[in-house]
């Protein structure tokens, strides 16, 4: 049986914490910055944690090895 691989893609997007749980960089922020209100900015800014269900299911099938 071959081994399961980590989708390449999935490995630039995602990271795991310590816990288990799935981080993620918020999306919106590489360009067109003039048509973003400055609140949508300011909470784009930073990482966030996927939902449990969507996390079981990212480290599942795209992060088997993670």
């Amino acid at each position: 049986m071959p081994k399961m691989k980590t989708k390449s893609g999935a490995k630039k997007r995602f990271s795991l914490t310590a816990t288990g749980k799935v981080k993620y960089t918020q999306s919106g922020k590489r360009h067109g910055m003039i048509k973003r209100t400055t609140k949508q900015i300011r909470e784009h800014r930073g990482t966030a944690i996927l939902f449990e269900s969507d996390g079981y299911n990212v480290k599942k099938y795209f992060l088997p090895n993670g």
